[in-house]
């Protein structure tokens, strides 16, 4: 019976993280896309990727904070990398220039 509950209740956290992993992805790629558009760049490929997942003490608890990169182009000639940093759901950090700590390269 306890093992039952501890394999459902890794389960749920296990689905719980995917789905918040999936919205996590969605809101980067959405936030990524509209910080192109006002800088007059175009974001390559529609794709935004994870490169660091950590999790950091907040005033309001524990939260996931993920660091993405993504391609963008000025004129598309010339492929540039950026990097956006969610803490939970709030952006914390967008750059269209290299990371300012290297451990969020």
């Amino acid at each position: 019976m306890k093992d039952s509950i501890f394999l459902l209740l890794v389960l749920a956290g296990i689905g719980w993280f995917w789905i918040d992993s999936l919205r996590a992805k969605e809101l980067a790629t959405a936030l990524c896309e509209a910080a192109c558009q006002r800088a007059g760049l175009q974001l390559l490929d529609q794709t935004v990727a994870l490169r660091h997942l950590s999790l950091r003490p907040t005033f309001k608890g524990l939260r996931l904070r993920r660091v993405y990169c993504f391609e963008f182009s000025e004129e598309g000639r010339v492929r540039r990398n950026g990097y956006l940093i969610l803490l939970g759901t709030g952006l914390e950090e967008i750059s269209f220039g290299l990371p300012q700590h290297p451990k969020d390269a």
